[in-house]
């Protein structure tokens, strides 16, 4: 169940046969468009689309003459049509076919990365709709706070989630974005309605303007988005482990019947999974730092961006791929300990109700100087002596003066904490 990612299908459109189908993709568009505008006819544009073939075999062995895979490609698509070659590539340069191929391929990689988005929020909805009123406790500075919920919990997941999911969606639309302007962008050898025709075939919008290649903070735009759901996946995954601390288990990744955590101890089970996504984030954000770089480029353009991004893309999208997937997967099996979660929520007498001792304090004519220091007290008795909140403040002569017990057992109802959440649920879940 682990492995039921669609790594795959990832990996299959950064492969190189892949890039090429998506190198010719382009180049059979421009002719189509050609033959739109009536520069070549219908039929020569149908015949070549019929004849073009490639084999990355063919291109690897031109290319170590060569040394440019661009030429590599065309000079082994022109092996296949004979004449008919005159009509490929006229009017373009390489980076045209480049970053118009890399645009479609971004666009395919982005689909799947929102299905995979869409699969985690169905999951952690179904979950938050599980655990509604699950008790939990709040913590900040990893320290105790308040009673919440499970629930709750998962709502804020959901949120961050979607928010990233309109981010990347932002990112995605703003690289939708294709070229075929010539050498500097300047149109000299090709007319701008070829561009037009070409980009709305494939799906893409043509470039508002290029210089020989499309500007790179496109790039390092849609990488950040891809860093920013590793980092959230991140996030989530980082509670996971703590809350599967052996002195809090609150949460356990699934453990496969015949799965063993360490080599050397049997009762070992860790959340190795969650480790792993960790660890996963820091590579998707150092390779969005080598996006950001390079935006840099020399003049109109040269290619140090090249080299890297045939490094970062396929390993970032896969990455996110990956990570999303395992994610998704380690909510479906999440084992959650409700009884864990209650107990911590009582501990030391119910500390954690705090605050409502100190409201009701000051609601009773109490300063609020005076009630924090008595109900400090207290609390921090009961945490520095393994005692009892609850205990210590009915035992408290000066609570006694402006508390019954009836009014103090009321305060440690948690419904009290709980009365809101619908409101919460409706603006997440709704």
């Amino acid at each position: 169940m682990i492995d039921r990612y669609s790594r795959k299908e990832m990996a299959d459109i950064w492969a190189l046969e892949s890039k090429f189908n998506y190198y010719l993709k382009v180049e059979l568009a421009v002719c189509d468009a050609y033959a739109s505008a009536g520069v070549i006819d219908k039929e020569i544009a149908q015949e070549i689309r019929q004849k073009a073939k490639f084999s990355v075999e063919r291109i690897d062995e031109i290319e170590k003459e060569v040394r440019h895979d661009v030429i590599a490609f065309l000079t082994c698509v022109n092996e296949s049509l004979g004449d008919l070659g005159r009509y490929v590539h006229v009017g373009m340069t390489s980076s045209d076919v480049i970053d118009t191929a890399f645009a479609l391929q971004i666009q395919d990689s982005a689909k799947i990365i929102l299905s995979d988005l869409d699969k985690i929020i169905t999951t952690l909805k179904k979950l938050a709709n599980i655990h509604k009123n699950t008790l939990c406790i709040g913590r900040s500075h990893g320290i105790h706070a308040e009673i919440m919920t499970f629930g709750i919990k998962l709502c804020s997941w959901i949120d961050i989630i979607k928010r990233q999911k309109d981010n990347f969606l932002h990112a995605k639309e703003q690289i939708r974005v294709g070229q075929i302007s010539g050498p500097v962008g300047t149109y000299s050898n090709i007319s701008p309605k070829i561009e037009e025709i070409t980009c709305q075939n494939l799906g893409l919008k043509p470039a508002r303007i290029s210089t020989q290649i499309i500007a790179r903070d496109y790039h390092a735009y849609i990488m950040q988005s891809l860093a920013l759901i590793a980092g959230v996946i991140e996030q989530f995954a980082t509670e996971i482990r703590h809350l599967q601390r052996t002195e809090v288990l609150e949460l356990e990744e699934g453990f496969g019947k015949n799965q063993k955590g360490s080599s050397a101890m049997p009762h070992k089970k860790n959340p190795v999974l969650s480790e792993n996504l960790c660890g996963l984030a820091r590579v998707v954000r150092s390779n969005s730092i080598t996006a950001l770089e390079n935006i840099t480029l020399w003049h109109e353009r040269d290619i140090s961006h090249s080299s890297a991004e045939r490094i970062i893309f396929p390993d970032s999208f896969t990455l996110v791929d990956f990570m999303l997937n395992r994610f998704n997967s380690i909510m479906e099996n999440i084992v959650v300990h409700k009884e864990n979660m209650l107990n911590h929520t009582n501990e030391f007498g119910g500390i954690v109700y705090s605050q409502k001792v100190l409201l009701t304090l000051v609601e009773k004519g109490l300063s609020r100087e005076d009630a924090y220091k008595i109900v400090q007290r207290n609390a921090l008795d009961a945490f520095e002596n393994h005692g009892n909140f609850k205990l210590n403040l009915l035992k408290d002569s000066e609570i006694a003066k402006f508390l019954t017990t009836n009014e103090i057992e009321k305060i440690f109802d948690p419904n009290e904490f709980l009365k809101n959440i619908d409101v919460i649920y409706k603006r997440i879940l709704d």
